[in-house]
């Protein structure tokens, strides 16, 4: 598969048939909250925010990767915006790119920055899972179960993750008391069904 010069992020080979379904994910929930503008931290291919400018937000883009052109060219550990300059920030599958002893000081400039939501995703490996899908009446949408099976153990090694959930020192309690020590209400977290690996938060300001 050919890969770009510039943006590593729009080969095939990165934007994977799970990827595709996390993006969805992640313009489906930033749409439910009703924005007129949105940070995102993180643009990597582009296609979110492509798909919600489209939609009519005014979406700006942050990355530390000057080879995606992002809007801005920043650190989420040091947001070079205002208190409450966005109605909703979107931050996936960037924050275990950093030591978790920064999770907290990153959620606090998320928070700051945004009016009222944050959506976020980090990595949660599995080892297994099992997947129940039912349609019993015509015109109905079909009712789907997903149950997964935790790996809390997973070496280091080859990784370009710092943490995941699960691993040692970053539990998905842990992970849950650190954003709600920042000041935010986990309104939902789920992980869905076609990229078990992707845990996403759904955070209200308090």
């Amino acid at each position: 598969m050919k890969k770009s010069k510039t943006n590593p992020y729009v080969s095939l080979d990165y934007i994977n048939h799970a990827r595709w379904e996390s993006f969805w994910v992640q313009i489906e929930e930033i749409l439910r909250t009703n924005p007129k503008n949105a940070l995102e931290i993180g643009k990597g291919s582009g296609v979110v925010s492509f798909v919600l400018q489209n939609q009519g937000i005014d979406v700006t883009t942050l990355d530390v990767d000057k080879r995606v052109s992002p809007d801005v060219v920043g650190d989420v550990r040091q947001l070079p915006f205002r208190d409450k300059s966005f109605d909703t920030v979107l931050c996936c599958q960037v924050l275990e790119h950093l030591p978790f002893s920064d999770f907290e000081q990153s959620l606090k400039e998320l928070r700051r920055v945004a009016r009222d939501y944050v959506v976020i995703s980090l990595p949660e490996p599995f080892s297994t899972y099992f997947y129940l899908a039912t349609k019993f009446i015509p015109f109905i949408p079909k009712k789907s179960f997903v149950f997964k099976v935790i790996r809390f153990v997973r070496s280091k090694v080859d990784s370009v993750h710092q943490w995941e959930i699960g691993w040692p020192g970053t539990s998905l309690n842990q992970v849950d008391q650190a954003i709600k020590t920042c000041g935010f209400k986990i309104e939902r977290t789920f992980c869905p069904a076609e990229n078990l690996y992707h845990r996403f938060y759904i955070l209200k300001k308090n």
